[in-house]
């Protein structure tokens, strides 16, 4: 028997009793020949004492230990000397008097402290069994699996019955590219690994199965971010018989419960909504961050008429002019101003103007082709004060408000508008655009993917051809600027599906080969359906207070894809190329 307690089973209660416990050595210290040793297992840290009048032996032997040797210790728990207790510790009343010791497997010196934070992530990953030894990846991975507990549970509550779906599946167009795995017994054919399992879940309610959910493995072959992986986990759910509004009460109770029990603070339900248009308009985002203000303002009649050519072509153009005040940053620097111009330039503007305010000026290069009327407007609408900055965003109206939505988010991290660090601000963005028009292909594509539901009074705009107005029965859950996960209301008819792909330019023959299951079973009787999908890690991540869905997973990939720990991608052998008819060119 390897042990009798843990570190979570010890405590006062146990005194003067024999115990064995076994973990890690996390510390040594010799008091004049006394040695104390902390043993960590998975639940925490217990003081062990090496006598050598108890023992002389074994205390010698306890010199030679070090940092994350595995040891087994048999000994009397007796209670700390008055003054040495610690009440960080859940044992730190008491400690165990070594009679026993067994060195079960030595440990070679770490390539990184494990009691200290590592910048160097690359290192981390290539000796992730090390990393997640450190207290505060324990404290994550203990508490996803805690968060994915609650989920099964209220779930489960809620009729939701787990059903899995298939990893190796059909390659179909659903936004991302698809990582495709070569078939061996169908030569020159693939599978592809999920982006998500859409169109099953969809085939279960089908089946009648009603109420669906899984903890489900999702591929996606795209860029990488820091909250971005070619696998993640997404708590995925589907229904029947629902509207929105259930989804939604559904939801808000367990991203409650999931916060309360990660964080300890109460979250507020239900949520407050916010269309999409109105999310855009305001805040320049999809996912708005509305824990400080600095909402966008159109100021487009103000500028009707100026002399500044570059706001009235836009405005003539039917865009419009957005603007936004940081108060109080008139101290901007040029080097900021720069750096501020450079993200409006990577988001498609072709420049950034601004105004400061500062010792009863306003400075700018643009101020001068403003007439006193138009100053005191923009004035009065923006609430203008000493010492405040204005900024500009001068385009048609999505990328306007796209735009400054970036500069508002860095802006505001500048100026240093203070965000409090316990705030969850909670949001349903809804009514997303249905279709959005891709220049670069000429195409109408999907917003959220082609299942989406048109709203019922936006139909016949579908068929009128007047997509850009069409609104999707479409929903995103948004905490402090992320987006926690999406959904929508389905498209259950097969006639509506057919036209729907249409639009996006599948035929008739690609809509067989591609979607022919899916729409066959939807001429044997589909009941209206529904659901949303949340993503695991980065829900975690937040719940963590994290910056990185990195954090919060065992084995991730790094940012540009690989596995250090593995070694992955690598290269396989050429006869398992030669069995799947496979011949890999390399790129010059």
């Amino acid at each position: 028997m390897y042990r009798t307690h843990t570190s979570q089973t010890l405590g006062s209660g146990q005194l003067d009793e024999t115990v064995t416990l076994s973990g890690w050595v996390d510390s040594r210290r010799d008091h004049g020949g006394v040695i104390f040793v902390d043993l960590r297992d998975r639940a925490g840290l217990t003081q062990v004492v090496f006598r050598p009048e108890e023992n002389a032996e074994i205390a010698r032997f306890s010199q030679d230990l070090r940092s994350e040797d595995v040891i087994q210790v048999t000994g009397r728990v007796a209670r700390r000397l008055d003054g040495t207790e610690n009440a960080k510790l859940a044992t730190g009343e008491i400690e165990v008097v070594a009679s026993e010791l067994r060195v079960l497997s030595k440990s070679d010196v770490l390539p990184f402290p494990l009691d200290k934070d590592v910048a160097n992530e690359d290192l981390r990953l290539s000796h992730r069994y090390l990393d997640l030894r450190r207290p505060r990846m324990l404290r994550n991975l203990i508490m996803r699996h805690k968060l994915v507990k609650m989920v099964r549970d209220h779930l489960d509550a809620e009729g939701f019955l787990e059903i899995e779906t298939p990893i190796l599946s059909k390659s179909t167009p659903e936004g991302a590219r698809d990582f495709l795995v070569p078939s061996r017994l169908a030569p020159g054919a693939f599978y592809a690994l999920p982006q998500a399992p859409q169109q099953y879940k969809q085939l279960l309610m089908v089946a009648g199965l009603e109420r669906y959910f899984q903890i489900a493995h999702c591929f996606r072959d795209e860029d990488l971010r820091a909250d971005r992986q070619p696998e993640f986990t997404q708590i995925d759910l589907e229904a029947s018989f629902v509207t929105q509004e259930m989804i939604m009460s559904w939801m808000e109770p367990l991203m409650a419960a999931l916060f309360v029990e990660a964080r300890g603070v109460s979250v507020t339900a239900p949520f407050p909504r916010m269309t999409w248009r109105d999310a855009m308009n305001r805040y320049g985002s999809d996912k708005p961050d509305t824990r400080f203000g600095v909402e966008l303002t159109e100021v487009s009649d103000i500028f009707s008429a100026c002399q500044l050519k570059v706001f009235t072509a836009v405005i003539a153009g039917g865009g419009v002019i957005k603007a936004i005040n940081v108060k109080g940053f008139a101290s901007i620097t040029t080097g900021q101003i720069n750096e501020l111009t450079q993200l409006a330039q990577q988001a498609g503007a072709k420049g950034l103007a601004y105004i400061k305010i500062e010792g009863g000026e306003w400075k700018s290069p643009i101020t001068k082709f403003f007439s006193e009327s138009e100053r005191a407007a923009l004035a009065e609408r923006l609430a203008i004060e000493e010492g405040d900055l204005v900024l500009f965003a001068a385009d048609q109206w999505e990328k306007a408000c796209d735009v400054l939505g970036r500069i508002r988010l860095r802006a505001a991290e500048l100026a240093g508008i203070p965000v409090s660090p316990t705030a969850l601000n909670f949001l349903w963005v809804t009514e997303f655009p249905l279709l959005a028009f891709s220049e670069e292909d000429q195409k109408w594509n999907a917003v959220h993917h082609p299942f989406t539901r048109p709203m019922a009074e936006d139909l016949p705009l579908l068929e009128k051809g007047e997509y850009t107005t069409v609104r999707a029965e479409a929903y995103d859950l948004v905490l402090n600027g992320v987006e926690l996960g999406g959904g929508s209301i389905r498209i259950h008819e097969a006639d509506l599906q057919r036209r729907m792909f249409t639009i996006l330019g599948v035929n008739d023959e690609e809509q067989g080969t591609m979607f022919g299951h899916l729409l066959k079973a939807f001429s044997f009787g589909v009941p209206p359906h529904g659901g949303i999908a949340f993503g695991l890690d980065r829900l975690v991540m937040l719940a963590c207070d994290e910056s990185s869905i990195r954090e919060v997973m065992a084995f991730p990939k790094n940012n540009r894809g690989a596995d250090l720990l593995t070694h992955s991608p690598s290269e396989v052998e050429a006869r398992q190329l030669r069995d799947l008819g496979i011949a890999v060119v390399k790129k010059a």
